[in-house]
């Protein structure tokens, strides 16, 4: 397993001109709903006219810096929903930043749409959606990271919810339940995560877009992969750390066509990032997940039973 050094991509940014520390978004008192630019017609509701009014941020509590990274490519259909989720949390120490491979649809002007309000973002060609994140958390020096994908995106208060829950448990990871909001039928289902220990962290459950993480335990993502660069880094980044889980759906994932977990397309490349995986090199064996996998059916009948799903 061959990870990249982030702090050589860090200085890449520097060579170019790129100054550090990232400014933060610039907020005003009465919140940034109506300093951005108007939702695109007929778009209501979150997060189009609605904001996190800035008075739930206790002025006398230093707020951690927070980094959001979004990797983009080709999802302009969404990527507007997405910063605007970001921004209107109205989180009063926000670095935001966006890094796109240089689409050809309409993602860049939305992007240079929203540049006032970005720490930094940039769109040309790059080596797909890990090698933007990694770009991306290069550049981060706020305490705690998270990253949402330009068709996802973050519900109403979670930033509240979120850096409240790091100060209150003072833990290395935050985990929460996750929506995923069929595009074509207009459903919603909920994704419930289960608490877990070590052992189980090799069942892929966690819902991405749902999690947050100290700085501190900061892993790069393995570039080699395409569609579980995110299970595989909970492998790496989650084991032996301190973990709190928030009951309610932190996100909304957008399924459509295009979606990597959704498409039929992508079928080969889960497999072949399930075999990198699951190398002897890596993080064990087939058998070994197969055997992990058995476990923990009966862990799930074991919560059913005492009550963990209503």
């Amino acid at each position: 397993m061959n990870l990249p050094d982030l702090q050589s991509y860090r200085s890449n940014f520097i060579n170019k001109g790129v100054q550090l520390p990232l400014p933060i978004v610039s907020g005003t008192e009465n919140g940034l709903l109506h300093q951005l630019p108007p939702p695109p017609f007929g778009k209501t509701g979150w997060p189009w006219d609605e904001q996190v009014a800035q008075t739930v941020y206790d002025n006398k509590i230093n707020w951690p810096k927070l980094t959001i990274v979004t990797p983009s490519y080709n999802q302009a259909g969404f990527l507007e929903q997405t910063i605007r989720a970001v921004l209107l949390q109205n989180y009063p120490n926000l670095e935001y930043i966006i890094i796109d491979g240089g689409s050809t649809d309409q993602s860049k002007q939305i992007i240079e749409k929203y540049a006032p309000w970005l720490s930094y973002y940039q769109s040309e060609k790059d080596n797909g959606q890990s090698h933007a994140i990694n770009q991306g958390f290069s550049l981060s020096s706020g305490r705690y990271h998270a990253w949402i994908n330009s068709d996802d995106y973050y519900l109403k208060g979670v930033f509240h919810k979120v850096l409240n829950k790091f100060m209150s448990t003072n833990a290395d990871f935050i985990y929460g339940y996750g929506n995923d909001y069929n595009v074509v039928s207009g459903k919603t289902t909920t994704t419930r995560v289960l608490p877990f220990i070590d052992y189980f962290i090799k069942i892929p459950s966690l819902v991405q877009p749902s999690t947050f993480w100290s700085a501190a335990i900061h892993e790069p993502v393995w570039e080699e992969l395409h569609c579980s660069l995110d299970f595989e880094l909970w492998l790496r980044l989650v084991k032996g750390h301190s973990r709190a889980l928030i009951k309610e759906p932190l996100s909304v994932a957008n399924v459509h066509d295009q979606a990597k977990t959704h498409s039929p397309k992508m079928k080969a490349q889960w497999e072949a990032d399930h075999q990198k995986i699951w190398a002897a090199d890596a993080h064990g064996t087939v058998y070994e997940w197969k055997k992990i996998i058995f476990f923990n059916r009966i862990r799930i009948k074991l919560y059913k039973v005492f009550g963990y799903y209503s």
